[in-house]
């Protein structure tokens, strides 16, 4: 076949089933993690049970990384398919149950993201329950005045709030936090803390986390120092609130990447430079005879945010490029700051002696981000930042089913990445709530108990805290919320956990194969 998953391919299969009274099937293709579900349907559609299905990746591991060697490439296809082949002898069908769901939603953070994503469920008519640990709604927005567009943030702040707060499908907690987290999938129990110093318990079937992001506070530059170095937030608070020093200044240096890209903290914090052109621009617009000189690693104005960029350079904004190892100094010299800087391209130091000088600081994860992260037994990218289920096939969930993630929690990104993402986490948990119930189990993990001595090596190995002893005092694994990883069958000295779907005949039946060519 040219496409064995297009749809004139699944039906031959189907028919393949029914003409010959097939009761195994195997497909030589692409990835499993991609298509293994859709070829499982195709079966279940023909009347077999979905498990009794095997698939040989013969793409991704032969034809994409072999392609420089066509034989030895093929001789390796051909083995895969006679191990897929060995192993589907030894399926056997596998049985899900329903299960209950509490349809209400727990959103974490009430920020623009937040926000954003209480709304949409409440849209499609489900209930949900905001959890803010600050006293006021609107986190990192509520210090955004202007956008590039020309769009009012603080309007939209306004908006958000007021159709958060009366809406009747919406439960509000302000200066809350989670204290214990439990559940899977489906029936989650969550314990917050109030700011009356009292407790709830909130069940719910899904959980989006938006705890959104923070402005480093530079600790370089004279920062705290000297009351003419500002962040850009700080800048644009100042821009915004028609502060008439601001507008009286006759020079203005900004520092890019302060923070970014460097040790501890290598990524890109991607608004960093849209921002200060934002300001630049700003600075033009007051006071046209303004010098603004903007020193920069690399300029990066995602996308349309280009066009803005050429707008500060026709309004006069000089831009100086430094390098990494020769990064700018700052010093304040008979109450003048002092900005020194060699420029590459002139190959010559430059010294500036600016009014204001502004930092564009990094975006960085919240503090207690790593806290949360182990309440909830969710994982951070190295950088802090929460890390989802897979870069391109699950952006947008957990490893944990039922959970999802949104805003700069996430990442760094501009207003309307977050709210876009925030309404794909909220398509994303109404695939779980809109059910009247979830059927679970298949690849789970079981427990003889007959070969049980409690030794609780589950218990300490499963990173998803599933497995408990029972009252007769051997290792039980709630169905629903096994998450199918063999750890714990791995793990158990005694061979009494076997992971459904992956036992170890099934298993050995591949390599047996490979040993009799």
């Amino acid at each position: 076949n040219l496409y064995t998953c297009s749809t004139d391919t699944q039906n031959k299969i189907i028919e393949a089933i029914k003409e010959h009274g097939l009761n195994r099937v195997v497909v030589a293709s692409c990835s499993p993690r991609t298509h293994e579900t859709l070829f499982q349907d195709t079966i279940r559609e023909a009347g077999l049970n979905r498990f009794l299905f095997e698939m040989a990746n013969i793409r991704d591991q032969c034809s994409w990384v072999h392609a420089s060697t066509v034989n030895e490439a093929n001789d390796k296809a051909r083995d895969l398919v006679r191990m897929a082949v060995a192993r589907a002898a030894t399926l056997k069908p596998l049985q899900k149950l329903p299960q209950d769901i509490k349809r209400r939603a727990l959103v974490v953070g009430g920020g623009l993201s937040g926000m954003t994503a209480v709304l949409g469920l409440a849209a499609q008519g489900f209930e949900s329950v905001l959890v803010e640990r600050e006293e006021e709604l609107g986190g990192n927005l509520k210090r955004v005045h202007y956008t590039t567009g020309g769009a009012d943030p603080q309007a939209l702040l306004k908006s958000l709030v007021e159709q958060v707060t009366a809406n009747p499908r919406i439960t509000v907690y302000r200066s809350a936090e989670i204290k214990n987290f439990s559940g899977y999938l489906g029936n989650y129990q969550t314990e917050i803390t109030t700011n009356d110093g009292g407790t709830r318990q909130i069940e719910h079937g899904v959980v989006i986390v938006a705890t959104g992001g923070t402005e480093y506070q530079p600790t370089e530059y004279l920062y705290g120092q000297s009351e003419r170095v500002l962040t850009q937030l700080e800048l644009e608070a100042k821009l915004a609130g028609g502060d008439e020093a601001v507008k009286q200044l006759d020079s203005v240096v900004m520092i890019q990447c302060v923070g970014s890209r460097e040790e501890d903290h290598m990524y890109c914090s991607r608004i960093c430079c849209t921002h200060a052109v934002k300001n630049a621009i700003r600075l033009k617009q007051e006071q046209p005879e303004t010098e603004v000189y903007v020193l920069y690693r690399d300029m990066r104005t995602y996308g349309l945010q280009e066009l803005q960029y050429k707008e500060a350079r026709n309004l006069g904004v000089i831009f100086i490029r430094y390098e990494e190892e020769k990064k700018p100094k700052v010093s304040e010299e008979d109450g003048h700051l002092v900005v020194r800087v060699f420029d590459a391209v002139l190959d010559a130091d430059i010294e500036l002696k600016p009014d204001l000088l502004a930092l564009s600081s990094a975006v960085r994860p919240q503090p207690d981000t790593e806290a949360l992260a182990s309440r909830l037994k969710l994982p951070l990218t190295p950088d802090k930042f929460y890390m989802e289920a897979h870069l391109k096939l699950r952006p947008l969930d957990f490893i944990s089913e039922g959970m999802y993630l949104c805003g700069l929690a996430h990442s760094p990104k501009f207003i309307s990445e977050s709210i876009v993402q925030a309404r794909g986490a909220v398509s994303q948990a109404l695939t779980v709530l809109s059910q009247p119930y979830l059927m679970v189990g298949g690849v789970i993990s079981v427990v003889d108990p007959d070969k049980c001595v409690a030794c609780l090596t589950c218990v300490r190995s499963c990173p998803f805290g599933v497995p408990s002893i029972n009252d007769d005092g051997v290792a039980q694994i709630e169905v629903a919320a096994c998450q199918g990883c063999g750890i714990c069958a791995g793990a158990c000295p005694r061979k009494a956990i076997t992971l459904q779907h992956y036992s170890d005949l099934q298993i050995t039946a591949k390599s047996a194969v490979l040993n009799t060519v």
